[in-house]
């Protein structure tokens, strides 16, 4: 009796793609659930509030930019839920003309119609009990964003051509890529409805403000494609560092597209720089090439690392090693070498805050930077090997940004007057 309820305990396991799943045994009671891969603070926060709402029929709005991931979270969310022996049903409102979008939700009779040639049942039927995934649900017109309303604030819907009420029994989670808010300043998206949505809202990370998760992601996508019969692809700790420097607008979504196709020009080898698209190596790329000292420290990061903060909170592995800027280098010119720094490669006996730590030999980076530019922010992201966009980022990220930006402006002033 106690070897059976163990098989079916809650625990969390890596596999070996670097996907966290929940449970470690597969069974009609409880499946194994795939969670967003990573193990920044970031990701996290996602999977906990995904673990914290999936037992409650609460409605979920999930926010974010295309390619986070947004489908995985609300299908997590459905897995882990008493829902999950019923239907999860996915609709993407914004792919779906205005004309055709409420038989598609709510299903039509025949002759209703031209070419309703026979009675279809909706999307609300079809996921009765489960979970209904309304994507791009900021691109639904003023019409039907009415009668949503009305069928979540009633729960019954009519079949196009048809005026019998049909009451549903349907969980709703909605995503969209918009600001709803900007969306209702401007009259496209009904106030009482973002309401009606917004009961648990989730953000999703961009990728570019997770960048630590590259390695965790890149082994889970590595193990997709051999799984679907491409070949395996390693990628080098140049190449990786590389791609830490990107600005990656397409995301989640764009990591695998390029892994895919590193998996078909590279596979069964190590691919370095120079297999990447142009678009993704650095701009003053030569055979010499050094990474910065960020994108070096999220290339030396192994998975297995990422996989036991991920599992055991701030627990730092032995053997960990950070890359500090040397404080005698001028920037990151061809050659300089990036030495460890043996105080912060070693892991105190009382332990320490991996995430804290990191944070705080960013910050000193930063500001070392933003002193030997003078307080130009584009200098300084020069000297960092970053764009300065990614380096107001991360100084919004670090809290830095207000004074970073006050510096600069005096330093602006005082050459304005010096001319």
């Amino acid at each position: 009796m106690q070897a059976q309820q163990a098989s079916v305990a809650r625990v969390s396991v890596m596999d070996g793609a670097g996907v966290e799943y929940l449970n470690a045994v597969d069974t009609p009671e409880r499946p194994r659930v795939r969670l967003p891969t990573g193990s920044s603070a970031a990701v996290r926060e996602v999977i906990s509030l995904i673990r914290q709402v999936a037992d409650h029929d609460s409605t979920v709005l999930i926010l974010g930019e295309s390619g986070t991931g947004k489908e995985v979270a609300a299908r997590a969310i459905h897995d882990l839920s008493p829902r999950r022996q019923r239907p999860f049903v996915a609709v993407n409102c914004g792919a779906i003309p205005a004309d055709l979008l409420e038989s598609e939700l709510f299903g039509h009779e025949k002759g209703a119609f031209t070419g309703a040639i026979s009675t279809r049942k909706g999307r609300f039927e079809i996921a009765e009990g489960g979970t209904l995934f309304l994507d791009e649900i900021g691109d639904m017109s003023p019409t039907m964003q009415v009668k949503l309303l009305r069928v979540l604030q009633e729960r019954v819907f009519e079949r196009v051509g048809n005026h019998v009420p049909i009451r549903c029994n349907v969980r709703i989670i909605a995503a969209t890529h918009r600001n709803l808010e900007e969306s209702m300043a401007r009259g496209s998206f009904r106030e009482d409805l973002f309401h009606r949505l917004n009961v648990f809202p989730i953000e999703m990370p961009a990728l570019r403000s997770r960048l630590e998760d590259l390695p965790l992601l890149i082994r889970d996508f590595t193990s997709q494609n051999v799984a679907e019969g491409r070949g395996q692809v390693q990628l080098s700790l140049r190449a990786l560092a590389a791609l830490a420097l990107c600005p990656w607008p397409g995301n989640v979504r764009e990591l695998s597209n390029l892994i895919e196709r590193l998996s078909i020009v590279a596979g069964g080898r190590t691919a370095d720089i120079a297999d990447l698209p142009a678009k993704y190596r650095p701009a003053d790329w030569s055979s010499q090439w050094v990474a910065p000292p960020f994108a070096s420290e999220i290339a030396a990061l192994d998975t297995a690392v990422a996989e036991k903060i991920l599992l055991e909170g701030d627990a730092l592995p032995d053997g960990t090693q950070l890359l500090p800027l040397d404080e005698d280098a001028d920037g990151i010119d061809e050659g300089v070498e990036i030495q460890f720094m043996d105080s912060l490669a070693t892991l105190p006996e009382e332990g320490l805050d991996l995430r804290a730590h990191l944070l705080e030999i960013e910050r000193k980076l930063v500001t070392q930077a933003l002193a030997r530019s003078g307080g130009v922010v584009a200098h300084a992201a020069r000297l960092l090997g970053l764009r300065r966009t990614t380096l107001v980022e991360k100084l919004r990220k670090l809290g830095m940004l207000n004074a970073a930006m006050g510096a600069e402006g005096a330093a602006n002033a005082e050459s304005a007057s010096e001319d």
